[in-house]
């Protein structure tokens, strides 16, 4: 008795925390809707009656360190369950390669019941409280969860919101006639205001499923269906779709799942006469799915899918005040880097850099180089327009040049949703067949290979010197390869992603084990960079970031400082060796052979990278007594130190300084290049 006192105490105290403004979203919302209110209150307590005690120990352990995801330990992996190893049950048995990878944040792309054939690779969910048959049930989800915490470990999970399948319950029932569950969904009598729809609301895939209307036999009516015609979106203006697909996510988090990635969250909210994206009801209802959240599980983190400009992705943090995701994917810098990969030019690398570095750093950014998805070439076309460069033009040279049709690449990819109306297309393959491993392997050619590897190399480098968390995409870490077998599988063979959603190679796994092999080169390196990322504070998110000019427009800087300790990170994108004419003052280690290394003009071979480390040494006697502050890691504690003079600089004072200083009497150069633009875009050196 006195145990339920506690707990219905607990969740008192966390409702009536958020209950004000919970109550005024909802009711601005739902038009004072007090019936669905209540209801909604109900489920809430109901959902964390059950949940169990494990989960909720932890939630108060998260509570205690709400940063607990911030550290620079933390790095992720992203994978299709029976892709990796068959089902739920492999998942766990192959937990201790995933620990010796250096994972410790799980992501399981969707497992939930779709049909066969027609489940958009699981994102076409009919059934939110069952596992796919063929990958076990939600018993085994509960067990691996438990297997993740008890190894340190996170696990994430897609929450596939906007839609259901056509085969789930409310849909059938829809077919059925039954007005109730017609109205979950957006079905219209005729085409004349899907028509109205049409004339304002983008097509997501214009090939393979154009327009976002469907015809529906079975009741004579249109069906609003935004990405394919099995895919029925749901109708959040109802608060009975929002009552219930919340306690849906609830239900995962109930078995053990820490991340919720929501799915497709910038469709949720359609209005006609817009473009039904980015609606500010929809930052509304993330807004209350993170305080039911707060309430329920607030060990449990909200991660949004949005693949936008940046402008419209940054929004979906919310305010410190009145927070939303905890969690967004850093699309944009995703995508520069690939263009930067094609174009060997790091200015708008630098210019996109700039903007993710001046944002306050309890935004967290989930960082990766390649994912289950295609790459869209959201650049910032605006800041390319001076140098020339015209946005139908380049993307057709940047689909040309990852599929090896330019001159001199060597990389391999296919085209995803080609649209010929708008010269757009998106672009399909994993890392390793990108950087040109794939082809080096193909004609064993050795030297090409050995290039490609280190390009491979250095953008993973790259991605884990950002601030934020790592995510690998299950296959990487060895240099997995196209799977080119969809194209004779009858239920894959319309979908270019399938590219790079191969089975999982334990073989090549094993080969991982022989020196020199690709795969040994590879995992063993990112390993090495890992380990020095999550030992060294510099890396911790909460460190200044700034980019740092190199005066040379093949190769990017970046500086990151914290509590003494400072890095000069120089990322050679060119095919050339080159020089980053830098002049950083301190004595600094190269990081990666712990040799002395000046930071002075320091020369990068081509595709490759350098990690330079400076620590701050102090006098016993001059050491200010340590104050603790509390750490990005869980259950961890850092000593924090007084900033010395030369990084208190401003940007400008720093150059200055530099242009006045330089190393034993030489200033930096500013390099200048002739620079030519090739197939609307390729910026290549003419010597």
């Amino acid at each position: 008795m006195e145990k339920r006192a506690e707990l219905t105490k607990e969740f008192s105290e966390r409702l009536e925390k958020n209950l004000d403004e919970l109550k005024w979203l909802y009711a601005e919302l739902y038009h004072n809707d007090d019936n669905a209110f209540q209801y909604f209150l109900s489920m809430l307590s109901r959902m964390y009656e059950t949940r169990p005690e494990e989960l909720r120990a932890l939630d108060r352990e998260r509570e205690a360190d709400p940063g607990w995801y911030r550290g620079n330990d933390m790095l992720g992996m992203l994978m299709y369950t029976g892709c990796f190893a068959g089902n739920l049950r492999g998942v766990r048995e192959h937990l201790p390669y995933i620990k010796e990878s250096g994972v410790n944040y799980v992501h399981l792309m969707p497992l939930l019941s779709s049909p066969k054939g027609r489940s958009d690779g699981g994102y076409a969910v009919s059934d939110f409280r069952q596992v796919d048959p063929e990958l076990g049930t939600m018993e085994e989800l509960s067990e691996l969860a438990a297997d993740c915490h008890r190894n340190g470990m996170s696990l994430c999970l897609d929450f596939v919101m906007n839609h259901t399948s056509e085969e789930h319950e409310w849909a059938r029932r829809a077919r059925g006639g039954e007005k109730e569950f017609q109205d979950r969904y957006f079905f219209f009598d005729n085409w004349n205001i899907p028509n109205a729809f049409e004339e304002t609301v983008p097509q997501v895939f214009p090939q393979t499923a154009p327009g976002n209307f469907s015809w529906c036999e079975a009741v004579q009516k249109v069906v609003m269906t935004t990405f394919y015609p099995y895919q029925w979106d749901l109708n959040y203006k109802n608060p009975t779709v929002f009552n219930d697909m919340t306690e849906n996510m609830l239900f995962l988090c109930n078995h053990g799942v820490d991340i919720i990635r929501l799915d497709a969250v910038p469709y949720i909210w359609k209005t006609l006469g817009t473009s039904c994206r980015n609606l500010p009801q929809v930052h509304t209802l993330v807004r209350i799915m993170r305080m039911a959240s707060e309430i329920v599980c607030p060990g449990t983190l909200l991660l949004g899918e949005v693949v936008m400009e940046p402008s419209k992705v940054v929004p979906y943090f919310g305010t410190v005040e009145k927070p939303e995701c905890q969690m967004l994917y850093n699309v944009t810098t995703m995508a520069t880097t690939w263009h930067t990969v094609a174009t060997r030019d790091v200015r708008l690398m630098k210019h996109q850099l700039g903007q993710v570095f001046a944002l306050p750093k309890q935004y967290t950014f989930l960082n990766y180089l390649r994912c289950h998805d295609d790459i869209g070439w959201g650049l910032d076309y605006d800041f390319l327009r001076q140098f020339g460069i015209d946005e139908v033009g380049h993307k057709r040279f940047l689909n040309d040049f990852f599929r090896g049709y330019f001159y001199g690449s060597d990389a391999r990819g296919e085209l995803y949703n080609d649209d010929p109306r708008l010269g757009d297309a998106r672009l399909c393959g994993t890392t390793a067949s990108l950087c040109g491993i794939e082809a080096a392997e193909y004609e064993g050619n050795a030297w090409k290979l050995d290039r490609a590897i280190r390009l491979d190399i250095m953008l993973h480098a790259f991605l884990l010197t950002q601030s934020g968390i790592p995510v690998i995409y299950s296959g990487d870490e060895i240099g997995q390869l196209n799977d080119y077998g969809y194209h004779h599988d009858p239920y894959k063979w319309d979908d270019s992603r399938y590219l790079h959603r191969g089975s999982f190679s334990w073989e090549a796994e094993q080969r991982r084990k022989e020196p020199g092999s690709r795969e040994a080169r590879i995992f063993d390196a990112l390993r090495r960079l890992e380990t020095l990322r999550s030992t060294h504070p510099v890396f911790l998110s909460s460190a200044d970031t700034w980019v740092l000019e190199t005066y040379n427009d093949h190769v990017l800087g970046i500086g990151r400082y914290i509590e003494g300790e400072k890095l000069v990170a120089l990322f050679n994108f060119g095919e050339q060796d080159e020089t980053a004419w830098v002049n950083e003052p301190e004595d600094y280690i190269d990081l990666l052979t712990g040799a002395q290394r000046p930071a002075r003009a320091v020369g990068v071979p081509a595709f490759d990278f350098a990690w330079l480390l400076w620590k701050r040494e102090e006098a016993p006697e001059k050491r200010k007594p340590a104050e603790m502050s509390e750490s990005k890691k869980s259950g961890r504690k850092q000593r924090k130190t007084e900033i010395p003079i030369e990084a208190e600089k401003s940007e400008t004072e720093r150059r200055k300084a530099e242009k006045l200083a330089g190393s034993e009497g030489s200033a930096p150069v500013r390099r200048r290049t002739k620079k030519t633009g090739r197939a609307a875009g390729c910026i290549k050196e003419e010597g």
